[in-house]
């Protein structure tokens, strides 16, 4: 390996540039990791920054010095000299050799490490929490008048469903309108509630295939009808009246 040069022998890097940008990488991991330094420092005051970035003890630390295009510049052996009075530029790379024993991938490997949880009940006692703060200002689930409104709301809508759904007889041909789509008709299947979603549903067949099943949604089966003619829809979606099925204008060939 080609020798750097010593303490106070190169001083041009130094008094050139104030900070260099350089790939650390580490004879315990893979990764590299690239970064701005002062020139000032250091090779002691470095290596205790670069304890920050590849978790070795700056005292088991050894460093070596590569070029921009990767050729070897030498160790920076001396912890009293400044990182600027060796040919540091940027893009070189200083390399990390842990002399601590740890294994390569110790510092990665994160379910090694000891997690810290807290109890329940201790949690509960600290002021600065986030559910203190929800708590103290009466926000999200704390928010005892919201949720009663909320909780009055959605009963108020699912009467009403219940009210609209009691309306729709089995076998009635009704009209669809679901906000977004075109207007649809089609015969009601089946009406109540079910697995996949709260609330009232109404179950219909379309004249056409324009639903999305065959009346089984989540393994169970609501109703019968053919693949893509079957659709779940909210009551206030469903007008029933005497619609007439679809002409597909078959029966006027001969």
């Amino acid at each position: 390996m080609k020798a750097a040069a010593g303490p106070g022998a190169a001083l041009g890097p130094l008094l050139g540039a104030a900070s260099v940008s350089l790939a650390v990488s580490s004879s315990l991991n893979a990764f590299r990791a690239y970064k701005r330094y002062s020139t000032a420092l250091t090779i002691a005051e470095f290596k205790c920054k670069l304890e920050l970035v590849v978790g070795s003890p700056a005292s088991c630390m050894e460093l070596e010095l590569y070029g921009p295009q990767e050729e070897p510049l030498g160790p920076l052996g001396c912890d009293e000299a400044l990182l600027g009075s060796y040919p540091v530029t940027d893009g070189c790379r200083v390399h990390v050799i842990d002399r601590s024993g740890a294994r390569i991938g110790e510092y990665e490997d994160v379910s090694q490490v000891e997690k810290y949880e807290m109890t329940e009940s201790d949690y509960e006692k600290r002021p600065e929490s986030l559910r203190s703060f929800l708590r103290q200002r009466g926000w999200g689930r704390y928010d005892e008048e919201g949720t009663r409104r909320r909780t009055e709301e959605q009963q108020q809508t699912r009467a009403q469903e219940a009210a609209l759904a009691a309306a729709l007889p089995l076998g009635t041909r009704c009209q669809v309108r679901v906000p977004g789509q075109p207007c649809k008709l089609a015969t009601i299947m089946y009406v109540g509630q079910t697995d996949f979603k709260p609330g009232y549903w109404v179950g219909v067949r379309y004249d056409e295939p324009l639903g999305k099943h065959d009346g089984s949604v989540g393994g169970r089966r609501y109703f019968e009808c053919q693949p893509k003619y079957g659709a779940f829809v909210k009551p206030q979606s469903v007008t029933p009246g005497d619609f007439p099925e679809e002409d597909d204008g078959l029966e006027d060939e001969l």
